[in-house]
Order: structure tokens, then sequence, then C-alpha cells
């Protein structure tokens, strides 16, 4: 695929444009302790990038979901807003990369597997409001990742670019897993925390450290013919 032919680019942003991940962890595991469940981090972690649709069922049976989902879901949502998203930080040069996609025409779309509200924080945050051509959260879809409904959506906003003149910017296996059902190939960040050989073998087509690696390569990979 020829970087210097995409028209759009799909962002995810936990991970990718914030350094959120971390937290994420630390805030199921309070909310799953809080409820009676207590797993290893390292399985915690290995679940981030999915929406609370797709991460419950990892940890919870049918029964238990039936019973307490939706309370845990929420008690955890309002936990992380409260306690956790203060703490976030953008990942350096978000700004400066969009300015710099801009600059060569290209149109942008935001599409996290998160809650509505905190993606609107993220887009206050990162002071990328009119930047981007909209956004699409987990609460604008059936399924989130790794199913593809949020960048099916996010390809909606896009009118009539086609998967195949469309980029998604992602950190997970989750985020290359739903590109792929929709048609999409994905650019992979190393700052969200997985490692290179998992998103190589899942499917990246291109891996950067973070955003500022990417914008530092974004001229010559915009304009290469390969």
């Amino acid at each position: 695929m020829r970087l210097s032919s995409v028209l759009a680019f799909i962002f995810d942003i936990d991970g990718t444009l914030v350094d959120s991940n971390e937290l994420h962890v630390d805030s199921w595991d309070y909310a799953l302790r809080r409820f009676g469940k207590q797993f290893p981090r390292e399985q915690l972690r290995a679940q981030i990038g999915k929406g609370s649709d797709q991460y419950l069922p990892e940890f919870l049976t049918p029964e238990e979901i039936k019973r307490l989902g939706k309370e845990l879901d929420e008690y955890r949502s309002e936990l992380f807003r409260k306690e956790y998203l203060p703490k976030v930080r953008p990942f350096p040069k978000v700004p400066e990369l969009f300015q710099r996609i801009h600059h060569y025409k290209k149109r942008i779309v935001l599409a996290s597997s998160g809650k509505k509200a905190d993606t609107e924080y993220y887009v206050d945050l990162l002071k990328i409001g009119d930047l981007i051509d909209g956004c699409v959260s987990g609460d604008d879809a059936d399924c989130s990742k790794p199913a593809p409904d949020i960048f099916t959506a996010s390809l909606e906003k896009l009118d009539d670019i086609s998967p195949a003149d469309a980029v998604t910017v992602g950190d997970t296996r989750f985020d290359i897993e739903a590109a792929r059902k929709a048609g999409l190939k994905t650019i992979a960040f190393l700052c969200g925390g997985t490692l290179e050989s998992v998103l190589r073998e899942t499917g990246a087509i291109a891996i950067y450290r973070d955003p500022a690696d990417f914008l530092a390569h974004y001229d010559e990979i915009i304009k290469s013919k390969r």
C-alpha cells in the first residue's frame, strides 16, 4: 500500500494518541476487585483495546455478565472518569502530526472503543478539534473492537472515501483485527505497550514508536512511490 495515495487516516485514541492504557488496567483491576473478581494484571492488560462489551466476557461468565455486568461497567466508567482520566497525558506532537496530515490535504477521523464522553475529553486535551472530520466512540457502534463496527462507522463519516483509500492508526492487535474486518490496513504505534512482534504478526503494514516518530518520517513516507 502506498501511503502517498491515502486520502484519510482513522486514528485510535487510547494508547495511540494519549498515554492511557495502564490507567485503564488500573481502573479495571480496581472495579473487578470491588465486585469480588481478581485477575493477574497481565491478563487484564492483554485485553486492553477492547470496549467493555468485548472486555468483560474475557473475565466474567455469561451468568455473571447478566447479573452484574451493567453495574460493573458503569462503576468502572465512572471510576475511570473521576480518578484516572485527569491523569492521562497526550503523547508528544499529536497536534503537529495532524497539522502535517492536513498540509497534504488528507482527512482525519478518530475511532475509539471508549465512551463518548471520554473521547470528547481527549479531543479537548489534545487540542485537535479543528483538525478532525469527526470521531466515533464505542457508544456509536453495536460492538467495539475487535469487531469492525467502529471503523465501518468511521468510514461513513468520510463519505465517498473507500477502505482502499484510507488507513487506520492504532496500538493494539485489536485495532489491526478490527480494521482488517472493515477492509482497512493499519499503521501501528509501540507507545501503547504492545510488542512489535505481535503487531507485525497481526498484520501492521508499518510500525512507529509514537506520534512524534510518525511525524518525523511523515514527509518521506507520504512522498514515497513504493
